[in-house]
């Protein structure tokens, strides 16, 4: 295609100019050559590609700004729960990787439904199939593993 060698390298360097990436700059122009071989009868005049590659760009850095926001939103929704207590204790990975060594899966089925779901404990009997008070115990067992891997005796705040 000759229009792709005659306007390319300053298309190119007009989208480099506004998105401050050569990469997402020639993501940008050869997007636009590849529309221009699908369509019947492109247009190859140079008036449009430059329209074209700058709305490419425009419509690409409002995409960053709207993902970036959109994260900014929901960026603990997204990312989950890094920590979270076993009443006074905090959870971490570190903490839950040994729990997870030493409760079999029922207790560990708990754990997360518990203290990472944030369910009740009647949510998770229903979950599970198990008694309220079963799910109690099994929670009893856990704070106890809890406090024993963090070295500090039951009952203590």
């Amino acid at each position: 295609m000759q229009a792709y060698l005659r306007y390319a390298p300053a298309l190119l360097r007009k989208a480099e100019r506004i998105l401050q990436s050569r990469a997402d700059a020639q993501d940008v122009v050869q997007g636009v050559f590849v529309e221009l071989l699908q369509t019947d009868s492109p247009r190859e005049d140079f008036p449009y590609l430059y329209r074209a590659v700058t709305n490419r760009c425009l419509n690409m850095l409002r995409d960053r700004a709207t993902r970036a926001r959109l994260l900014a939103e929901h960026d603990a929704l997204l990312r989950g729960p890094e920590r979270t207590s076993c009443e006074e204790r905090s959870i971490d990975l570190q903490l839950l990787s040994k729990l997870a060594a030493r409760l079999d899966a029922a207790h560990a089925e708990v754990l997360i439904c518990h203290y990472f779901d944030d369910m009740t404990q009647e949510e998770i009997a229903d979950l599970t199939g198990v008694s309220r008070k079963t799910i109690g115990l099994r929670l009893a067992r856990i704070r106890a593993l809890v406090s024993e891997l963090v070295g500090q005796p039951r009952g203590e705040a």
